[in-house]
């Protein structure tokens, strides 16, 4: 009697080649499991049940699923800064992106304690040196004391978050260019704010700026131009539309009045009103003229004090729109 190895002795065995459409066990079972075995159609987690559902005809696929996010709940934000246990995300708006370590300005231990004299005398020294350490080259300290005049004068206006962070983006290029020096830091900086926030949809006038900046209106006003041109920043003209909800929030009107107010201007728009005016002034005038036509008390000093324009201008530029919404309508 002859063994299997002598069986098969002599003859030629072809290798067993995969194919493509030959899948490993784990890749096929991971198919299995994600689509639907009733309809074919792949499945949808669902993290607040724990559960993968057919997202076709609802059979549950798997459940228990492991939950990897957070297992403490927040309900604002301060809640989940306080549980949270990372740092900060990065942001344009800091020196070296809010990658290094700060000391706590609260002269307190872990337990919540006040630290002892001595104590506090060695952590002001510890700050101090942390924040030259933090800053060394001169590039560093440039833009740490540029991003903080934008940080401040943006406060002081209320421009949003991301209209700082374009504002900040816009001087690292300058100062990646070259631009800045022989020029004043305090100048470049209000003139990237500028065009940060004209760029982020939320304009504030040259004569705002002029109230919160360290240099004079004229100053920042060329290095504004200096940067737009050097940077080849594509600055669109400022919409007047874009100052109209700023403007009726100062002067707590109703909904109503702020929607008219930005279908003169769209009808004023159509008829070239707009072309070479002020666009303050022209979002002014809406305003005004829209409060006459809902029956809202304001009067042109009003408007004309919150959009920092002259009564004239107002009383030029709102007939100039009703008479082009009455011939669009």
């Amino acid at each position: 009697m002859t063994s299997t190895n002598q069986r098969v002795t002599g003859r030629h065995v072809q290798p067993i080649e995969r194919t493509d459409e030959e899948t490993d066990p784990e890749t096929e079972s991971e198919r299995e499991r994600d689509e639907c075995p009733e309809c074919g159609a792949s499945g949808v987690t669902d993290e607040k049940r724990g559960e993968t559902v057919c997202q076709e005809c609802g059979v549950v696929l798997e459940e228990d699923v492991v939950d990897r996010g957070p297992e403490w709940r927040s309900f604002d934000a301060r809640d989940k800064a306080e549980k949270s246990r990372v740092g900060s995300p990065t942001t344009e708006m800091l020196h070296d992106k809010g990658l290094s370590s700060v000391i706590d300005w609260q002269n307190k231990d872990a337990h919540g304690q006040t630290l002892s004299a001595k104590k506090r005398e060695q952590m002001s020294r510890l700050r101090t040196w942390d924040e030259r350490f933090r800053s060394q080259s001169a590039q560093d300290r440039n833009l740490k004391q540029a991003l903080g005049e934008i940080d401040r004068m943006a406060s002081a206006l209320g421009i949003p978050k991301d209209a700082r962070e374009t504002a900040s983006v816009i001087y690292r290029r300058a100062l990646d260019e070259e631009l800045i020096p022989g020029r004043s830091i305090e100048a470049m900086a209000t003139g990237s704010l500028y065009a940060g926030a004209r760029q982020a949809g939320v304009p504030r006038t040259l004569d705002e700026l002029a109230t919160v900046s360290r240099v004079d209106r004229k100053e920042f006003a060329r290095a504004y131009r200096y940067i737009a041109r050097e940077l080849e920043l594509a600055m669109e003209p400022t919409d007047p539309e874009q100052y109209v909800p700023r403007l009726v929030s100062d002067l707590d009107l109703p909904e109503e009045t702020k929607q008219r107010a930005v279908e003169l201007l769209e009808a004023g728009k159509r008829e070239a009103v707009h072309s070479g005016k002020n666009p303050v002034g022209l979002a002014a005038a809406a305003i005004y003229a829209a409060g006459r036509l809902t029956n809202v008390e304001v009067t042109q000093h009003e408007v004309a004090d919150a959009a920092d324009v002259s009564a004239v201008t107002i009383r030029d530029r709102y007939t100039e729109l009703l008479d082009a919404d009455d011939q669009v309508a």
